[in-house]
């Protein structure tokens, strides 16, 4: 019998689990939806309910408008989240949703919430007090230069990049997520997180070196590693599974 999918605003549940074990939230990169995990629920153990987060102005959000900053697409998630940190949790974000997943955590440490039992963090530098990522400002690129610096990440197909149609609507939406991401400073006195990190990159990534994925070390009490796979932005389009049988093997040393 096919399982129902659970759909909440900002959350989509492909596969229900009642009495799941723990759940796992996924967040979408810039640009993105909650489909660049579309073929992850069935990666992960039977127990496990996986959750992907979808931010507002894009997929089935696409009749909300966008949001400008980080702080305000955390707020968004978290009115949907309540309910669904009544049992063990993971978070893993990638580029975008990596900085979402790590603001995410800072806000239910400060609320005094429930805290994710892992953090996985993907292809996102470490944060510097000055907010610099070492990569050039694409919000601010011509036309042009954002088009093929986007086709230079990996993830998007050149098909969606030449297309007048699909550019037209996928810029607006890439700029809003860039500016998200690249005018983001930490606020002062930012504590390290209590929570077990991983580090998740593309040997091969443009946009973040692997000695920046490395500083999120200096960011929490319990830093469990840099995992490092060959590929570019998007290294985990071609061995998912690793990814998965990798995030499952941390969540399991912590519990």
């Amino acid at each position: 019998m096919k399982t129902q999918v659970v759909q909440r605003r900002s959350v989509v549940c492909p596969r229900p689990v009642p009495d799941a074990a723990l759940r796992i939230f996924l967040l979408h990169h810039a640009g993105g939806s909650h489909l660049a995990y579309r073929d992850w629920p069935a990666l992960f153990p039977a127990d496990w309910e996986v959750c992907l987060l979808e931010a507002p102005g894009r997929g089935r959000l696409a009749d909300l408008p966008v949001l400008p900053t980080a702080e305000q697409v955390v707020t968004f998630f978290l009115e949907d989240l309540r309910p669904w940190l009544d049992r063990p949790f993971a978070v893993f974000g990638h580029s975008m949703g990596a900085l979402l997943g790590y603001e995410l955590t800072l806000r239910l440490m400060a609320e005094g919430l429930p805290l994710p039992v892992w953090l996985g963090l993907s292809a996102r530098g470490a944060p510097r007090a000055d907010g610099h990522q070492d990569v050039v400002q694409r919000h601010l690129l011509s036309d042009d230069e954002l088009r093929r610096v986007v086709g230079a990440m990996g993830g998007t197909p050149p098909e969606v990049l030449a297309d007048p149609g699909w550019w037209a609507m996928l810029e607006p939406l890439l700029r809003n997520d860039f500016r998200l991401a690249e005018t983001w400073r930490p606020a002062p006195g930012t504590p390290k997180l209590p929570v077990p990190v991983t580090v998740f990159g593309g040997e091969q990534d443009i946009v973040v070196r692997p000695e920046r994925l490395a500083e999120w070390a200096g960011h929490t009490e319990r830093y469990l590693g840099l995992r490092l796979s060959p590929g570019d932005h998007f290294y985990f389009r071609h061995d998912t599974w690793q990814v998965v049988d990798r995030i499952v093997a941390d969540v399991a040393k912590v519990r």
